[in-house]
């Protein structure tokens, strides 16, 4: 398969720094990651935008993955991705945003392109700087927080030890859908994973 549309953003959002490294709301971080390890790609900071960046391919001359986890926090995220897909010449409709997702329930992986942001910041900052709702989004469920917990303390604490037990391999499934949308489309991608 060849990439004669050009690369794919494939956008981990999350914030830097130690101290939210295990929090639930940088799930897109832990995908990054991830797929930077399958593609034998290796992050380091961009020169032209507050990020780091990990490139590679898909398979022996698949399509090329330009992977980025922003610098500038969550609320931020928006300017980052958009100067990197403009770098890269990646329209909105080859943007994948990866991110936790307070509305599903813990460890389901949800597609979508365009629509709402759900209060997501990093989502909202992303539409407002791309001028455009039409990216796709590999939703990670978080699920809601327990009893009163304030949903903004509940994203940025740790995942569960009952967590913690499934989060590699549903790190690992989250990556194998983004290489579904890719290699298939979003549709085929709802499709395989939406019923299991």
């Amino acid at each position: 398969m060849t990439d004669e549309a050009g690369p794919w953003l494939v956008v981990g959002l999350g914030n830097p720094g130690r101290e939210y490294a295990g929090n639930r709301h940088n799930v897109g971080f832990m995908v990054a990651e991830l797929l930077a390890a399958r593609v034998s790609g290796k992050f380091g900071r961009h020169r032209r935008a507050v990020a780091e960046v990990a490139e590679g391919r898909l398979g022996l001359g698949g399509p090329k993955l330009v992977l980025m986890k922003p610098l500038t926090y969550m609320n931020l995220s928006g300017g980052p991705v958009a100067g990197l897909a403009q770098f890269h010449k990646v329209p909105p409709g080859r943007v994948i945003a990866v991110h936790d997702e307070l509305d599903i329930g813990y460890g389901q992986v949800r597609v979508k392109c365009g629509g709402g942001e759900g209060g997501h910041n990093g989502l909202r900052s992303m539409s407002k700087s791309l001028g455009t709702k039409d990216y796709v989004r590999v939703r990670f469920g978080i699920g809601r927080p327990p009893g009163r917990q304030d949903p903004a303390d509940y994203v940025l604490s740790d995942f569960s030890a009952a967590e913690r037990k499934e989060l590699e391999f549903l790190v690992d499934r989250a990556a194998d859908v983004v290489e579904s949308v890719v290699t298939r489309g979003v549709e085929p991608t709802q499709n395989l994973y939406h019923g299991a």
